[in-house]
């Protein structure tokens, strides 16, 4: 039988055959989680017991099927009543189901394992006090890891789940607790009842068990028809992290997220109450389990942070609340469409986050951070259309990637400018009255905004859905001798093997320099529709010849912006001055005229266009790092800054040719050293820089300020050294020989929590020593004791860019062990090992070579394991691709 990688074939076969949806229908789980808390057993895993009864009916009697469960063993399986032979029906990844009837009720008694890897039921022992915390991560389809079940998106039921657990634990469940806990085992014990959920996919249901620090607040609303809703609402993070717990913000940007989105879904959030459990070793960012939503501890800050962190944060839970409805309401009916909520929620998450709450420059980071990243993946050997076809379970994992979340809400938000807000949010309405509790495909969709819209959504579709790639825009102007434009046209390229030229809805905005020269400040600007190779402007003729022509300004549209050589010549020169500083006559930035203006989002758009250039090998990576040295001080938008902070240091890494990188290097410290002395006191542009400086230091001098710093013989005014800015600090001097494993231990035993532990891990394997990286080396491919948190921390510190020599002897090893890590691990831990481990830092042709070896002679490995591989090998080529750009400008 196949294992754990369900095909869509064999999930399609399953729905025509099975159906689980009914009054009378549906899941009984109990879990019985006392064994938690007891030492781990001398060999094999620490499991707990898992029993599920399934009632579902059979379309063809007498027809046989499969139920899914991962499970070290399996104690009994009855079908009907008939006890089956579990060494006969069970091989460790399904139960195979015979002779069906009609109407069906399956009983598993299994024994399922904790998980350390993030996956299934998560088990964390807090290092800090000895507690053990218990959370559910399932998606795309890791719920079989804790009880038995059909493991696809649209066998959607209703659940009752039963936890047994320690007395005096938080337990919570989808649906809300039912009377009190029943005390068991002479009061050391009890046992919580949930009530029944509304029909929903097996991926989203979710359990969080553990002495959980809970924070309680409600939500209400008035309803039409004279109606209140009443949204109970809670917050949760490990006890160690309480005293940094700020449950205000969490929940005033929770209510001001419900608050939009039923102002403009017209469809009352359906899941009763709305927890929020922030939870240690979390694989992703967070999770939209329904009533109970998951998300990384990460987001519950331990130190100062600047406010793009609060702003990020923010988004995530909007991101996640739209998923209420884009997802779970209503769910795509296999990974195909997984776009359906994936981008949806992108979308809908940064526009709230831009219209109801404090983060109003949202869109910024939508541009610059978000649409970097789909950018990226769209350019890769991997890109794939935003509606993608999965075949397995292995592709829908991957497919968790910036197409299907940022390139798809770019393309959203660009047919939101096409048909029109409010008919795109009433074809949202339309969408889920229709199919609420279902599941739908691309096809209801396009359905819904036909009928709204009056468009052809068909044509639309297979321009910005079923094809791959970006395009790129050039402006093309041309001027009279008395300096006006004659004509302004806008060129479009093709980009992936789709070759498609797409239709662009785009703004055109033409700036000049201005205020005695020293603002560049926008005068002209038209929004029109961009189709075909070459696109007259017809609206600019006319207008004075500008020194700069951003044909994506407002960022409409999701395409790379290209600058012709007038326009590119300003930025080199003046880019810090678009608009002023401050905005234009000394407006702040923001909001700026009639038109709606943004100085800052168009600078981010210049800075977005720079470094495409520069990934793509048009700019030398030494020009970028000018750029960012002559004009990041100034940037007033904290999370540009940020970004430019990563880009340049990348530049230097990635793009620079090897013989300019520690010139490059120690360009960026200087600068970082010298913005940080001149940010003002406290400021998070001060903490930015900070953090900047101690990750690209780059000599004695620097380090000797990095140690002044931590024991306190140096001084920044201002710049508070932290805890975690104290892990910051002590990786870079821990990397560079400077931090012996002494003075590492002397910090975790300051900072014995699981955040310390992890930063400890990590500053242990980057110290620059052959003994460390081979301890490294054989700590996460050797052996599988760590925990996923800890493989992430161990591989962030054996791969350090400074250390190409140590890490050199490990290239052939990678290649050697990707099979084995592949076929031995679970999926989260493999992709980690595969992409954290490749020899990409080298950075030289024999690592390509290796590379397109090993792709060559293992033609046969998994499809999702190949892939990953080509992914690094072209980032690779594309790194080699700029080193030579960035050689030839020396």
């Amino acid at each position: 039988m196949p294992g754990e990688n369900l095909t869509r074939d064999e999930a399609r076969g399953r729905a025509r055959l099975l159906s689980v949806d009914g009054a009378v229908l549906g899941y009984d789980v109990a879990l019985d989680l006392r064994s938690a808390i007891d030492p781990p057993p001398a060999d094999g895993p620490r499991t707990f017991r898992s029993t599920t009864t399934i009632r579902f009916r059979c379309a063809e009697p007498g027809a046989a099927s499969f139920a899914d469960l991962v499970a070290p063993s399996v104690h009994s399986v009855t079908l009907n009543g008939r006890s089956l032979n579990v060494d006969t029906v069970f091989d460790g990844t399904r139960i195979a189901l015979d002779d069906l009837a009609a109407e069906n009720e399956l009983v598993v008694d299994a024994a399922c394992a904790y998980s350390r890897t993030g996956e299934g039921l998560h088990h964390f022992l807090d290092p800090e006090d000895g507690e053990v915390y218990l959370y559910t991560q399932y998606e795309p389809a890791d719920s079989r890891r804790v009880f038995a079940n059909f493991e696809q998106p649209d066998l959607k039921a209703r659940f009752d789940f039963t936890v047994t657990a320690p007395a005096g634990w938080t337990v919570l469940s989808n649906g809300a607790q039912r009377g009190a806990p029943e005390p068991l085992d002479e009061g050391a014990a009890a046992r919580w009842r949930f009530a029944r959920t509304e029909p929903i996919s097996t991926y989203i249901t979710a359990v969080v068990a553990g002495p959980y620090h809970y924070v309680s607040d409600s939500y209400r609303r008035s309803l039409p028809g004279n109606t209140e809703l009443e949204i109970p609402l809670g917050a949760l993070c490990r006890k160690g992290l309480a005293k940094h717990f700020d449950p205000d913000d969490i929940f005033t940007v929770t209510k001001q997220g419900l608050d939009f989105f039923h102002d403009h879904f017209g469809f009352p959030y359906p899941f009763g109450k709305y927890d929020q459990a922030f939870v240690p070793e979390y694989n992703i960012g967070a999770m939209e389990n329904p009533g109970l939503v998951t998300f990384r501890e990460e987001f519950v800050f331990r130190g100062k942070v600047t406010e793009a962190s609060y702003e990020g944060r923010a988004n995530v839970i909007l991101h996640e609340m739209a998923h209420m409805w884009f997802g779970d309401l209503v769910t795509m009916e296999w990974w195909d469409d997984l776009w359906l909520k994936e981008s949806f929620a992108d979308y809908m998450g940064a526009l709230a986050l831009v219209e109801a709450t404090r983060f109003t420059d949202g869109w910024i980071t939508f541009a610059n951070r978000r649409k970097s990243w789909a950018y990226r993946a769209d350019q890769l050997p991997s890109t794939h259309p935003v509606t993608a076809d999965i075949h397995d379970l292995e592709d829908a994992k991957l497919n968790f990637d910036g197409i299907t979340y940022a390139k798809g809400a770019s393309v959203l938000k660009q047919l939101v400018a096409y048909v029109g807000r409010e008919t795109f949010l009433e074809g949202a309405r339309r969408y889920f009255q229709r199919h609420a509790w279902g599941n739908t495909t691309l096809a209801d969709l396009l359905a819904v905004l036909a009928e709204t819209s009056g468009r052809d959504m068909e044509a639309w579709s297979r321009a910005w859905l079923q094809t791959a790639g970006v395009n790129s825009l050039t402006p093309q102007v041309t001027c009279d001798a008395e300096g006006r434009v004659t004509e302004l046209a806008v060129l479009q390229e093709s980009g992936g093997a789709d070759a498609l030229l797409r239709p662009h809805r785009v703004a055109v905005g033409l700036y000049r320099r201005a205020d005695s020269g020293r603002a560049l400040v926008r005068y002209a600007r038209a929004e029109t529709d961009v189709t075909g190779a070459r696109t007259v402007i017809d609206q600019l003729a006319g207008t004075e010849r500008p020194d700069l022509v951003l044909v994506n300004d407002d960022d409409l549209t999701y395409c790379k912006t290209r600058l012709d050589e007038v326009s590119l010549r300003t930025l080199r020169a003046h880019l810090g001055e678009l608009d002023g500083p401050g905005g234009v006559s000394g407006r702040p930035d923001g909001p700026d005229g009639a038109d709606g203006h943004n100085p800052s989002l168009s600078r981010a758009l210049c800075w977005s266009a720079l470094w495409n250039l520069t990934r793509d090998g048009l700019m030398p990576a030494r020009d970028f790092v000018a750029l960012v040295l002559s004009f990041a001080g100034t940037e007033s938008d904290i999370g540009v800054l940020q970004m430019l902070h990563a880009w340049s240091r990348a530049a230097v890494v990635h793009y620079a040719a090897p013989e300019w990188r520690e010139e490059g290097r120690r360009a960026l410290a200087e600068g970082a050293v010298s913005r940080l002395r001149l940010a003002e006191p406290g400021s998070g542009h001060q903490l930015a820089w900070a953090r900047f400086f101690a990750a690209v230091a780059a000599d004695d001098q620097d380090l000797l300020l990095l140690s002044g710093l931590l024991d306190r013989s140096a001084r920044i005014d201002g710049l508070e050294v932290d805890q975690e800015l104290r892990w910051t600090f002590l990786e870079t001097l821990a990397a560079r020989g400077a931090a012996e494993a002494s003075v590492l231990d002397a910090e975790l035993a300051r900072d014995n929590t699981a955040s310390g532990k992890r930063h400890h891990v990590r500053c242990l394997a980057a110290r620059p020593s052959s003994a460390v990286k081979e301890q490294a080396w054989a700590a996460v491919i050797e052996s599988d004791r760590l925990s996923n948190a800890l493989v992430e921390a161990t591989i962030a510190g054996f791969a350090q860019p400074d250390q190409r020599e140590l890490t050199a002897p490990y290239a052939t090893p990678y290649f050697e062990a990707l099979e084995g890590i592949w076929q031995s691990r679970s999926i989260e831990i493999a992709m980690a090992v595969v992409r954290g481990l490749y020899p990409d830092l080298q950075g030289d042709q024999a690592t390509l070579d290796a590379t397109d070896a090993w792709l060559a002679a293992h033609e046969e490995a998994a499809p999702a394991l190949r892939r990953l591989v080509l992914e690094s090998r072209d980032d690779l080529a594309r790194a080699l691709r700029g080193q030579r750009c960035d050689a030839a400008a020396g």
